[in-house]
């Protein structure tokens, strides 16, 4: 059975301005909207249509986290994938050890490709993919903004500062996704109602035979500053005055 493991990422929604706690330790999550990672739902949506293509016969979620991230699964069976998996953890898990724990299900579910988005938007690391391929031992495409699968091998295009480079990696591969890849579909209510009855599996870091650890301590977190209020000027020569005026020019 050629398999497609799909990394999915609990975040706060895109659509929701992020408040900073007034104690500076993180930003407020009570009561906010959550949901899959936006890079993340373009992977599933891309396994997706490798599996409707032909190219693989079953997609599998999986999520690393806490139970609420149920939610977020539950949303990707209801856009199509077979079956999930959620690793229960505690919150925080870094890059490593969730490179590790998706090398530890690579082990059990053979899969011919490992699809993740190319970034969280909550931390921005850009990491997780990369380390998965080094763990693996196996060919990466990152940032990719299209994806052909051969029998043997895929083709990827990528995006660069360059412009776009197009690879060909042997399979198994991990890949990473791009905003340009896709637009995801949309969760109708009948699927979400069949999505109640696929399988959603919970697993612990025991029984992958893995522990994670925190490497790095975040000290305060703060709110971009204020932006100033602007001035309207009558012409350009007042325009210079006030730029004078503030050491600008």
């Amino acid at each position: 059975m050629k398999k497609i493991l799909v990394g999915i990422k609990r975040v706060v929604d895109y659509n929701v301005r992020i408040r900073v706690k007034p104690d500076g330790t993180g930003v407020v999550t009570d009561g906010v909207k959550m949901s899959i990672n936006p890079f993340d739902e373009i992977a599933l949506e891309e396994a997706l249509r490798i599996r409707e293509r032909g190219a693989a016969s079953e997609v599998i979620a999986v999520s690393v986290g806490s139970t609420d991230c149920q939610q977020q699964l539950r949303t990707a069976l209801a856009m199509g994938a077979d079956r999930a998996i959620l690793v229960e953890a505690g919150g925080g898990v870094e890059p490593p050890d969730v490179a590790r724990i998706f090398h530890k299900l690579i082990e059990r579910e053979q899969p011919f490709a490992v699809i993740v988005g190319k970034q969280a938007i909550d931390d921005d690391s850009s990491q997780a993919g990369p380390m998965i391929a080094a763990l693996w031992g196996r060919p990466q495409a990152t940032f990719a903004s299209k994806i052909d699968i051969g029998e043997t091998t895929a083709t990827v295009t990528r995006e660069v500062d360059a412009g776009l480079e197009t690879l060909e990696v042997e399979l198994p591969a991990v890949f990473t996704t791009d905003l340009r890849l896709n637009e995801p579909r949309y969760v109708k209510l009948p699927d979400i109602m069949k999505a109640k009855k696929k399988p959603l599996d919970t697993l612990t870091l025991a029984d992958l035979g893995v522990s994670a650890r925190s490497r790095l301590k975040v000290l305060r977190v703060d709110p971009p500053s204020q932006r100033q209020k602007g001035i309207m000027v009558k012409d350009a020569a007042s325009l210079i005055e006030a730029l004078k005026s503030k050491g600008l020019v």
